[in-house]
């Protein structure tokens, strides 16, 4: 009976963490929206890249893939946060090839054509492989890989409080999004002992500490005004000039 209870416990607390992360993301997939209302407002996508929307759409797919049944059991939560990650960058996308320039709209659709076809290769490819636990480990192993690359935004935006002493271009709530997901989606793997979920967001976790602790050290320091506004966030990055 005490084996029964306490894997009854450990489902509770994954299911409990993997509901948390699921809200706490809607914080960072709703962080581009500043940017996109200037386009809006502007009809121009100006200097803005539309790339970081689509590595972002091409992450949140193979995550998304990575927690349905065909690939790794019980892991719906995954699935289900990729899933509306995914609609949020195509969202986005869609927005930015209807404001961009001519050359940058065949661009940025040979580049949604290319996501698809990876992920469709993805897919297809994992499905021929009928062990289900080398499926999972190829899978995993990609999901992981792309989730660790995504952390080279709050790299970079560490890196810059660190240069500028201020934290003006660090968002408060952004960071503390970032941290809050990230943890409880490393909660969530460590309680379903699945390394491919919690390495990589063992990793987001610290980052967001990172970032807070650096808020708090340096929010005295920032000042008011900035001719430049940058925003670098997981897993978005995206610049206002």
């Amino acid at each position: 009976m005490v084996p029964l209870a306490s894997s009854r416990t450990l489902e509770i607390c994954k299911d409990a963490a993997g509901i948390a992360g699921n809200i706490f993301a809607f914080g960072l997939f709703l962080s581009p929206i500043p940017t996109f209302r200037r386009i809006m407002r502007n009809q121009s996508t100006e200097q803005f890249s539309g790339l970081p929307y689509i590595y972002g759409l091409l992450n949140c797919l193979i995550c998304a893939w990575y927690g349905t049944p065909l690939v790794s059991p019980d892991n719906l939560l995954v699935t289900t946060v990729n899933s509306v990650g995914a609609v949020f960058q195509l969202a986005y996308i869609v927005l930015f090839v209807m404001h961009t320039e001519k050359e940058k709209k065949f661009r940025m659709l040979g580049c949604i054509l290319t996501v698809f076809g990876l992920f469709a290769i993805i897919v297809i490819g994992s499905l021929l492989i009928l062990d289900l636990q080398l499926r999972r480990i190829i899978i995993g192993s990609l999901s992981c890989a792309s989730l660790i690359s995504m952390f080279a935004s709050p790299l970079f935006i560490i890196n810059l409080v660190i240069r500028t002493r201020s934290v003006e271009f660090m968002p408060f709530y952004l960071s503390l999004s970032t941290f809050l997901m990230s943890a409880s989606f490393f909660l969530y793997g460590t309680f379903s002992f699945d390394l491919f979920i919690y390495v990589p967001n063992g990793i987001g976790t610290l980052l967001g500490v990172v970032q807070l602790l650096l808020f708090a050290y340096y929010k005295n320091s920032s000042t008011g005004d900035s001719t430049e506004r940058l925003v670098v966030s997981y897993p978005f990055t995206y610049a206002e000039r």
